[in-house]
Parts: C-alpha cells; sequence; structure tokens
C-alpha cells in the first residue's frame, strides 16, 4: 500500500532505545521506527541513542550519534547535553525497565529531567502489581512526558487507573509491521525444504518464559491426524539468557522432542533474524503458535508481525493477544495446556475455509499497523507534545533551578575500596593510602563492605559480584556456629583474636546479611546469606546496645523488603524496636528528645530503625518518634552557617555537659545520610532529602575546616576531621562509609518519589 510522502514543522527527531544490531525486541522496534519517520517525513532529521548493556558496544550505523552505557549514570547525563546541545525538537523514548540501569531502570530519569524539548514516551511495560520502584520510575516517567503511548487498550486503561495517567495524555498507536502482500503459504516453502508441509511456526529470541515446549508437548496428538506437519522455531537465545544460562532452555527444547519421538518433525533456526528472513519465514506459516506463559503482557512484536501479514494465529490468552486476536482474528488456548492446542490445530488444518477466513481478516485488520501508517501517527502525537509545550510552557523560561536540579554527585570510583582488598577481606587501615597489614582485619569492616557491595548490585555495577564473595566469605568463616555470634578482630596471620565480637558488630553484619537478602539476584549468594542470617539472628535478643538493636532492625527491614512473611524475623524486629521506644520514653524530655542520657557514635542509626520499623509495621507513632528525634538531632549538628557538624568523638556529648566538637568521623555523615533518606522515603518531605544532602556535603568540604575529606584520585575518603587538620589515613571505614552514602543518594535521586512534599 503506497502512502504519500507526509509534512512536518519537526526538524529534528531522536530516538532512545535499544537499537540494531543489538539483538532484542525494543532494539527492533526503535530500529523500524526511526527507520520508518525518517522514510515518512524526509526533511526530519532522525538520530538515535542506542543502550549499551556490553562494554565494546556494538557496530551500529551512522544514524547513532550517541551511545549511552547502561549502567553509568553519568552517560545518561551527557546525553542530555549532548540532546540539548544539537537542536533536537522531539525525544521518542522507548522504555522497557530492563533495558536501563539503576533500580528498576531509574538512571533514564537522570536523562529525561535534564532535557528541555518535549518528550514522547512508549511504554513496551505496564505492570498490573509494579513493585514500589517500578511504580515510582513509571509515574515519574509520565510525568516528565509530554505524551505517553502504548499498543492496547488495556495498557491505557493501566496507565489511568493504576498509575495516574491523564487519559488525555495517551496515544494508543498499534506495533509497526512490514507492508507484505498477502501471499499463499506455499509461496517461500521450497526455501526451507519444506514443500507439501503444514508449517507450524514460533519465533523471537528463546527464553524459559515462550513456552515453546508446549508445542512440542502437543506434536505427537497432532501428527497423528497430520502426520506432514512441521514446526520450526526461527530465532537465537536471548543474549541475557545466554551470557547467564547458556544454551539449557534450547537443550531441554530438543531433548523433549527426542523424548516425545517428533525430531524428525521438529526444526530449530539457531540465529538471529533479519526483517527480509522473517517475513519469509512468516510467509511459510500455515499456522502461527505463541505459547507464551506470561500473562500480563501487553505486546508482542511478533505477534503483531504475523497477524497483520495474515497468518491463522493461535496463542494463550496474555492480554495483547486477547485484544489483537478477537472478533474471530485468531484463536486463544489456556496456558500450559499441549491438548488443548493440539485440539485447535487440528481443527484449523482440517477445516481450510476457516483457516483462510481467519487470515482475511486478520490481514484486513493489520492495515492500520503497517510502518508508514504508525509513522504518521507517532508524528501526529510529536507535533501534539510540541504544541502543549509550547502553549503551557514558553522554550526560554523550561530551566530548573538549583531546589529541582541540585549539585552534580561525584562520579563512583571504587580505586581505593579495590585497594584495601585483598583475597581475605577488606583491611582494617590505611597509612595515609597504604593498607596497614599490621591492624588486620574485622568483621565489621566487611559487614559495611558487603552493605556498599549490595548497593553496587543494585546500582547495576558489575563489580558487585566480585566484592560480595570476597567480603560474604570472610563473614561466613567469621561466625562462631557454637555461639551463634560473630567474631570481629583477625590479624594479618588470619588468626582470630576473640571467640565472639562486640554487640555492634554481630548488628552491624545482620544489617549486612539483611542488605544482602533485600537486593542481591545472585541464588548462591543470598542462599549463604539467608543461612546465615537465619543461624545469628536469635542472639541479637541478648545484646545490650541500642545501636547493636537498630543495626540489625535496619537490616530485618532489608530482608522483609522480600521475606515479608517470616514471622520469626518480624517478631525480634518488634522485640528491638519495642526496647528503643522504652529507652525513648524513659530518656526523653521537651529539650532533650533522645533514647540515652548522652550522644555518641552512629546516633542516626536509632531514628532511623525506628522509622524502618514504623513503616514496616504501620506504626504511626514509632514513626512520629523517630521523624522528631531525627529532626531534633538534625538540628543539634547544623552550625549556625548551615553545615553539618557531627558529635565529635573526643568525648562525645552528655546531657546537661559540653559537647565535643572534634575529631569529627565519617560514619557520622554517613548514618546522619541514611537515616534522612529513610525519613525522605516514608515522608516524600524534600526537607529530608536536602538534609541528606547536608550531611553529604561534609565529605565534599562543607565542614568546619572547609577541607574535603574524599579523595577524588583515589576514591578514598580520609579518616576523620580535627579541629586543625584532616586525619590523612584512608581506612576502611571512612571510605565505606563516604562510598554507602554515595550510593544511597545516588539510588535515591534516580528515582525521585512524585508529589514531594514541603516542610
Amino acid at each position: 500500500m503506497k502512502i504519500n510522502a507526509s509534512k512536518s514543522t519537526i526538524n529534528r527527531v531522536a530516538f532512545i532505545g535499544n537499537y540494531l544490531p543489538r539483538q532484542c525486541g525494543i532494539a527492533t522496534f526503535t530500529t523500524d521506527l526511526c527507520e520508518a519517520v525518517a522514510a515518512q517525513y524526509q526533511k526530519t532529521s532522525c538520530i538515535a541513542l542506542p543502550v549499551n548493556d556490553i562494554e565494546a558496544g556494538y557496530a551500529y550505523p551512522a544514524r547513532v550519534r550517541f551511545e549511552l552505557r547502561e549502567k553509568d549514570i553519568d552517560s545518561y547525563r551527557r546525553a542530555a547535553d549532548f540532546l540539548n546541545l544539537n537542536g533536537v525538537d522531539i525525544v521518542s523514548l522507548q522504555h522497557e525497565y530492563g533495558i536501563f540501569g539503576g533500580r528498576a531502570g531509574s538512571y533514564i530519569l537522570t536523562l529525561l529531567r535534564g532535557l528541555r524539548m518535549p518528550i514522547v514516551t512508549t511504554f513496551h511495560t505496564v505492570l498490573r502489581t509494579p513493585d514500589p520502584d517500578q511504580k515510582r520510575v513509571l509515574e515519574e516517567l509520565a510525568a516528565l512526558s509530554d505524551r505517553v503511548v502504548v499498543m492496547s487498550k488495556r495498557g491505557a486503561a493501566m496507565l489511568q487507573e493504576i498509575y495516574g495517567v491523564l487519559p488525555e495524555k495517551i496515544d494508543l498507536i498499534p506495533h509497526g509491521i512490514p507492508d507484505v502482500p498477502f501471499v499463499d503459504p506455499s509461496f517461500h516453502k521450497d526455501l526451507f525444504g519444506v514443500e507439501d508441509k503444514f508449517v507450524l511456526l514460533s519465533f523471537g529470541l528463546l527464553s524459559a518464559s515462550k513456552g515453546f515446549e508446549d508445542v512440542i508437548s502437543a506434536l505427537p496428538a497432532i501428527l497423528a491426524r497430520h502426520p506432514n506437519v512441521v514446526y520450526i522455531v526461527a530465532g537465537a537465545t536471548h543474549p541475557h539468557v545466554l551470557r547467564n544460562e547458556g544454551e539449557a532452555y534450547r537443550l531441554s527444547l530438543q531433548w523433549l522432542a527426542r523424548e516425545n519421538g517428533v525430531e524428525g518433525q521438529v526444526i530449530f533456526y539457531n540465529r538471529f533474524i533479519s526483517l527480509k528472513e522473517l517475513v519469509e519465514f512468516i510467509s511459510t506459516a500455515d499456522i502461527y503458535i505463541t505459547p507464551y506463559l506470561n500473562e500480563e503482557q501487553i505486546t508482542s512484536g511478533t505477534l503483531a508481525y504475523t497477524l497483520g501479514t495474515g497468518k491463522a494465529v493461535i496463542s494463550t490468552p496474555y492480554w495483547y493477544a486477547q485484544e489483537m486476536l478477537d472478533e474471530g482474528r485468531g484463536v486463544l488456548v489456556p496456558f500450559k495446556d499441549p491438548a488443548a492446542l493440539a485440539e485447535q490445530v487440528i481443527a484449523l488444518l482440517d477445516n481450510d475455509a476457516l483457516r483462510h477466513a481467519m487470515r482475511k481478516r486478520a490481514f484486513v485488520f493489520g492495515r492500520e499497523m503497517i510502518w508508514p501508517r504508525v509513522a504518521q501517527r507517532y508524528m501526529a502525537s510529536f507535533e501534539r507534545a510540541r504544541a502543549e509545550r509550547h502553549y503551557f510552557h514558553h522554550p526560554d523560561l523550561t530551566v530548573k533551578t538549583l531546589d529541582k536540579l541540585p549539585g552534580e554527585l561525584p562520579t563512583l570510583k571504587l580505586n581505593h575500596l579495590n585497594h584495601m582488598t585483598d583475597e581475605t577481606g577488606i583491611l582494617q587501615h590505611a597509612v595515609f593510602t597504604i593498607p596497614n597489614y599490621s591492624e588486620g582485619y574485622t568483621v565489621d569492616d566487611n559487614a559495611r563492605a558487603i552493605i556498599v557491595s549490595a548497593l553496587l548490585e543494585a546500582s547495576g555495577s558489575e563489580l558487585a559480584m566480585k566484592f560480595t564473595s570476597r567480603y560474604l566469605a570472610f563473614i561466613w568463616y567469621a561466625f562462631n556456629q557454637e555461639l551463634r555470634r560473630f567474631r570481629n578482630f583477625m590479624d594479618y596471620q588470619r588468626l582470630w583474636l576473640e571467640e565472639k565480637g562486640s554487640d555492634d558488630s554481630h548488628g552491624r553484619t545482620l544489617w549486612a546479611l539483611g542488605s544482602l537478602l533485600g537486593r542481591s539476584n545472585t541464588p548462591g549468594i543470598y542462599s549463604m546469606a539467608g543461612w546465615l542470617f537465619e543461624k545469628a539472628l536469635p542472639a541479637i535478643l541478648d545484646t545490650t546496645s541500642p545501636r547493636a538493636w537498630s543495626f540489625a532492625i535496619i537490616g530485618i527491614g532489608e530482608y522483609l523488603q522480600r521475606f515479608a512473611g517470616d514471622r520469626r524475623a518480624a517478631q525480634v524486629r518488634d522485640e528491638l524496636s519495642g526496647r528503643l521506644l522504652a529507652l525513648h520514653q524513659k530518656n526523653a524530655t521537651d529539650d532533650w528528645c533522645w533514647f540515652e542520657d548522652r550522644l555518641t557514635y552512629c546516633n542516626a542509626a536509632l531514628p532511623h530503625a525506628l522509622l524502618v520499623c514504623g513503616e514496616d509495621a504501620s506504626d504511626p507513632a514509632m514513626t512520629e518518634i523517630g521523624l522528631r528525634s531525627l529532626d531534633w538531632l538534625a538540628a543539634l549538628q547544623k552550625a549556625d552557617a548551615g553545615h553539618f557538624v557531627p558529635i565529635g568523638s573526643n568525648g562525645f556529648y552528655k546531657k546537661n555537659g559540653e559537647r565535643a566538637r572534634f575529631d569529627q568521623q565519617p560514619v557520622e555523615a554517613q548514618s546522619m545520610v541514611s537515616a534522612c533518606l529513610e525519613a525522605y522515603r516514608v515522608t516524600l518531605d524534600k526537607h529530608w532529602r536536602k538534609e541528606a544532602r547536608r550531611a553529604f556535603e561534609w565529605f565534599l568540604g562543607r565542614n568546619d575546616l572547609n577541607l574535603p575529606l574524599y579523595d577524588p584520585i583515589t576514591g578514598g575518603c580520609r579518616d576523620g576531621l580535627h579541629s586543625d587538620r584532616i586525619n590523612a589515613n584512608q581506612g576502611a571505614e571512612s571510605t565505606l562509609a563516604f562510598l554507602q552514602a554515595l550510593l544511597e543518594l545516588k539510588l535515591t535521586e534516580t528515582v525521585i518519589m512524585p508529589q514531594e512534599k514541603s516542610k
């Protein structure tokens, strides 16, 4: 079908998403959409910004002008600068959670926040039951976008009902398909050596969610009725699956075919298929089958292609298939039901008239899905976005104040962490930047290091596994199974200096294990961490340190994010939080809103723990005490000039006594950052985000001496602030405190909460 060339006032469009030759569905879609718009609107310049999941990148075509590195948040900032400086009129974003870095793919928000031009976002996934991070990311994506696009009516309804997107902001545009003629399936069968055969076809990147095993299981019944059937499975294994699992799924399909005695009727084409090859494969098929296992799928490029080219289709009833195959355009069968699948295949092969009528209905329906028409509808969406932006926001005024665009965080640098880590674990101290072997190791520091490595994994760092396995091995070795406690100090000869460590080291180790269990997706890691957590948890009830209780509570909170049904962990949390509340009731007065009669070290951990409990247990009273005590501490630790001043370790601060101003320790700034970010998550009050920033800026030089403790050359942190100088040693505790604070801020600021409040 020929469509006349169209005109547009938009001069330059940038498409963000994966791009060919990367092998994935989003890459194919982004490439096809970009090329379709470029072909349809030849005076409009189209450029692409793909996301690389491997260090080497890909051999992209000339249309690609800037490459994003999936797990490098700074590349997203640079991309925003690039687009702003290069006269781009519209950004078309293809969104799928898994292709962008950060928790729930949140790094893409960093890019969009920095853009000055209108944004049109296509949502390839809309989840019915998102986790909190996924919901926040999508809500902010929708808020930052001038218009949003979905490919199904259900997707549009879910955007409104679950994510609060206004209906007038949503454009329903179908998945594009190539424009091919309605041809008889026999036309291309000789290309594949399947003349005189009925061809069943499935294609796409292979993964265990595809359900192809159900088709193979249905083949014996089909072949008993139609022995001249062949089943073609076309497509390479998904690259991510291949890297992590190898060809296990494809091999399982081959074994199943042999077990069912149908290996002579199953053909695998194990390669990524070009568009030309794809059209030939589709043309060959008598029946196309999508036996996918996930109901919550709101789009499928493979289904769109085969439906639009006039194929008889049998599918499981995932959401997109229900909509596309309605009104007799295809047949739905239950999930994981090979018998029902075989019955429908036989019915279509038995009845040529039924099958060809279905093909015709599908082909006619697909005429509105061909790429030239889809390109026109996208350009209409782009034009609307631009017109609305000009109407509501003068382009010269679309700039952000510092309140909306806070200063950039330092680039994550792990050189010194790596330098301090040997084959045993992380060493305790350093002389300047050189590890001090004579001081050996502690479980305390290795626990801190595990918290950092868990945050690294949540941030998408490929180095996380290397660090985690080293530190977890140390903690495993530190566990005294008889006492159910962790030893703490080890000398450089790997000899333990005690049978059990301090209460605080035990609580901090539970924090580390809980963080790992709540964040890690590596089975071997969380199996070991889970065993340790279970064995070590009861002993925390025998401790007397409020800080040990607080560390453990924070770790239990992380753990319960994944294992919310663990009653034993919840009971330990409730017992410990009750103790903290009792301390507050005993010691707090109108002018001393605290849990003890003195302030010592890691003070902010105590209100932090109550905030975690209050949120998890839906206890407003506990949350209120946590917020009130943290607010009191924040005010106490603020200088007249406005910067953060932690309680000094050279004497601390006893009620009605003299407060120690020095020595100021990095762990105090870190614990304040962590607690304030928890308060921010609980309240959505930007006051707490500012307080977290204030504490973090202490590392960077906004302190009593105006001297930075963070060393940007090594990535380490100096050990403290004296009254007249900095302690120049860069030990484990200080460096890990800085890294933990930095990573927590990065993770929070890439997922800005919706409807942020002001205090």
